[in-house]
């Protein structure tokens, strides 16, 4: 079996995939074929998904039994630690909440004796 995910993909691209494959989901495709066709299709996804990320499934003899391909810009980093695949996520925010974040310095949360304290006040 073999899973392709492709982000920010052209429709052209989606459209292609679908002739070997079922999309399941927006933007990911499974499907079962021969080594020479998978390797075809990642050659055209890595060639015609510049604006986006993808990665690559595919079954494989390990403990896993699987590996993992990443190409161009995803949101989430594919590494291999030990003979594991593992997903990790960024750790730095997106710009969006960066200017968010500054736009709003951040209140100290209030301690236990100040809630009482307030709670008093309002009863």
């Amino acid at each position: 079996m073999i899973v392709i995910v492709v982000e920010r993909a052209t429709p052209a691209l989606r459209g292609q995939l679908t002739r070997w494959m079922l999309e399941v989901r927006a933007g990911v495709f499974v499907g079962t074929m021969s080594v020479r066709v998978r390797d075809k299709l990642w050659a055209l996804v890595k060639a015609r998904n510049h604006a986006g990320g993808s990665l690559l499934i595919a079954r494989a003899p390990n403990e896993q039994g699987f590996w993992v391909e990443s190409h161009g810009d995803t949101t989430r980093q594919v590494f291999e630690n030990e003979g594991l695949w593992l997903i990790r996520k960024p750790l730095t925010p997106t710009s969006n909440q960066k200017s968010q974040s500054e736009a709003q310095p951040r209140r100290a949360r209030p301690s236990i004796t100040e809630l009482t304290h307030r709670l008093l006040f309002v009863c």
